[in-house]
């Protein structure tokens, strides 16, 4: 039963929140008329109450490790720190047993992902890639491996001459086992235009995924927001992920990414206001009927502000991470990462309940 006092004086607000309690499908329209509302905590309070349906107070964590084969990267997106070009100075590109012995030196007990994703680095061949995933596999059988963008995937259909489901095909039998979300940033071929996102553009980073899910994978997706995007143009985003997600059912979390401004495009050279990454949250709960969970990253929003978005709709807190680069090279200030007992006590500090789970959402331990 919905606690959200009515009747409202703002009648599109009502016309919303009764679409919302009936399960009617938000449309673009709706989407945009929440952004441009100030009424901040009705919208928190549906969108709240949209997730308790979905997931009770239960909110998910995972001990994860994110690692970075290379930062060498033909793509010059505007927004982006991370990439070095080959030979500048902090450009690397590490061998598969660089990397074990990186693992070896920060791994901690209990995790089990890596998050593995990197530069377009036109310098190696396809094959480099794959050995990469096979030595980590290898090494660590019973850590799951979370790989490379939908864009990193469309390089490496360059690279290599391969299709896309040829490419998903040898990094599987390589280790393979999901997708990591990135590359999404908005999906508008006008806003990748503006924004220099030299790498897949709209159609390619929906048909990867949908390759992935049609070959038994189960992915993630994104959207990076805080830059020269329309509030519609968010919204469109959120839609077409829908749409995917209504084909497909391959995705399991929505992770809204805030805008660093640590750049080279002077127009995005500010951060998000919290206000701003609460509504975000909320609306990508209330869009995304489809899909069961919507991450609080805290990396770009910070511990503090993932407490109060697990009031806003967000059931996942991310993970133990290790040592986060790419955020954190665009200007983050938040932790590179948290353990799992401070996840823990942020979770339960929410009034929530923490669960650690794997890649798939399979619960692990339940901390009442």
């Amino acid at each position: 039963m919905s606690t959200l006092v009515t009747p409202f004086t703002d009648k599109r607000m009502a016309e919303i929140v009764e679409k919302v309690q009936n399960g009617v499908r938000l449309t673009v329209e709706d989407g945009v008329y929440l952004y441009e509302s100030d009424d901040l905590l009705t919208l928190g309070q549906l969108a709240n109450e949209a997730n308790l349906r979905k997931n009770g107070k239960k909110v998910y964590f995972i001990e994860n490790m994110s690692l970075y084969f290379t930062n060498v990267c033909e793509a010059h997106c505007a927004f982006c720190n991370f990439r070095k070009d080959q030979g500048e100075d902090g450009s690397y590109t590490l061998s598969g047993q660089e990397m074990i012995d990186y693992v070896e030196q920060h791994i901690h007990p209990g995790v089990r992902e890596f998050h593995i994703v990197g530069g377009h680095n036109n310098h190696v061949p396809f094959q480099y890639y794959v050995d990469s995933l096979r030595a980590l596999n290898e090494k660590y059988p019973d850590v799951t491996l979370k790989a490379y963008t939908a864009a990193e995937i469309d390089f490496f259909t360059r690279i290599s001459g391969l299709s896309i489901k040829e490419v998903l095909q040898e990094l599987q039998k390589a280790g393979l086992k999901s997708l990591t979300g990135g590359g999404a940033e908005i999906l508008s071929d006008e806003y990748r235009k503006k924004m220099r996102v030299n790498k897949a553009n709209v159609d390619r980073y929906l048909e990867v995924h949908r390759t992935a899910h049609n070959l038994g994978m189960r992915t993630h997706t994104t959207m990076l927001y805080g830059s020269i995007e329309s509030y519609e143009d968010r919204v469109n985003h959120m839609v077409q992920i829908r749409e995917l997600q209504d084909e497909t059912n391959g995705f399991m979390v929505f992770i809204p990414l805030s805008m660093q401004p640590k750049s080279k495009n002077a127009s995005i050279m500010r951060r998000n206001s919290a206000y701003e990454d609460l509504k975000t949250i909320a609306i990508s709960r209330l869009m995304l009927d489809n899909i069961d969970h919507i991450k609080a990253y805290f990396i770009n929003i910070g511990p503090q502000l993932t407490q109060v978005a697990l009031g806003f709709g967000a059931s996942d807190a991310h993970g133990t991470i290790v040592r986060e680069r790419i955020s954190h090279a665009a200007g983050a200030l938040t932790p590179e990462g948290l353990t799992r007992k401070e996840l823990i006590w942020l979770i339960k500090g929410a009034g929530r309940i923490p669960v650690e789970r794997d890649t798939f959402y399979n619960e692990i331990q339940v901390y009442e």
